[in-house]
């Protein structure tokens, strides 16, 4: 669906924002780009959308160049990007009726306020939507063209927990029925939940990139215990050496996390020892994000 290969993007002379990056999104997959702000996500994606030309590097959407060739793909392609434009006195039916006549082969608006789940808002003022009904909007719009590609640009920023599930379900029965979907986000939960695969940007290059398991492959999973009454002294030695402390904790990392827990979990009860404020967690996508995003702070 689109190929991406050794992209760079540059603003002036001096800031290069996107540099040398290359990945590929499949048909009919969630691809999720994720990164700190400033890591390069959007200007990637208005590459991508046929916004902005590349200043070098390859960009295929469909097989076809997305700046020379975008009226055959326009047609195709649906983009929401980070916020609407909408009239602030037209209605909900009267804004999606509005876009509705820019494009190709529009669906029915009706059907469309459905999808989104606003049918029940159509005759609602624009100014008068909580900021959860302005994104579905947002989204109504980019799904008014039937796209065969979508383009997410944090989709769920600023909406409230009920909200974003909202979106969620929206973005996967629009997967499942065929769309395939290019997402930016701020919550690793969202990528988590939505993407088959994804990349992670730093400083404009890719850090890592593949499945959720490929990404996190040799990270390591962290146990974590409150040093309460000099904890940290009572250890045997294998387990002293093997942690460190942390903001008044205990922290081990570990490549076999079933094996070290045992261990730490038989020593305290031989010692009737009670281990306070206790976790165990996997390597998972915020491990990996906040080891890259930490790489900025060094």
């Amino acid at each position: 669906m689109i190929t991406v290969d050794k992209l760079v993007r540059r603003y002036g002379k001096d800031f290069t924002a996107v540099d040398n990056v290359s990945f590929d999104v499949k048909a009919g997959e969630i691809f999720a780009v994720l990164g700190t702000n400033g890591a390069g996500k959007t200007s990637t994606l208005e590459v991508l959308e046929g916004i902005a030309k590349p200043h070098s590097g390859s960009v295929r959407v469909f097989g076809m160049d997305p700046i020379a060739e975008r009226k055959r793909i326009r047609p195709h392609q649906g983009v929401m990007m980070q916020s609407g434009g909408f009239p602030t006195d037209l209605t909900v039916h009267e804004a999606l009726q509005m876009w509705a006549g820019t494009l190709t082969q529009p669906a029915g608006v009706v059907e469309t306020l459905q999808a989104v789940d606003l049918e029940h808002r159509a005759d609602t003022r624009v100014k008068a939507l909580s900021g959860g009904e302005l994104r579905r909007l947002d989204l109504g719009c980019a799904i008014l063209g039937q796209p065969r590609l979508l383009f997410l640009d944090e989709p769920t920023t600023g909406l409230d927990p009920q909200s974003r599930l909202t979106c969620w379900k929206l973005i996967e029965e629009l997967n499942q029925g065929g769309t395939t979907i290019v997402l930016t986000t701020h919550y690793l939960e969202e990528a988590d939940r939505l993407c088959d695969r994804l990349i992670i940007m730093h400083e404009g290059q890719v850090a890592r990139a593949g499945t959720h398991a490929q990404v996190v492959a040799g990270y390591p999973s962290t146990i974590e215990v409150a040093n309460e009454e000099q904890l940290y002294r009572k250890l045997p030695e294998a387990l002293r050496h093997a942690c460190h402390e942390s903001e008044g904790k205990l922290v081990w990392k570990t490549h076999e996390l079933q094996k070290d827990l045992a261990a730490l979990l038989q020593w305290a009860s031989s010692e009737g020892i009670q281990l306070q404020q206790l976790s165990a967690v996997e390597a998972n996508l915020e491990t990996v994000f906040l080891d890259i995003a930490g790489a900025i702070h060094s």
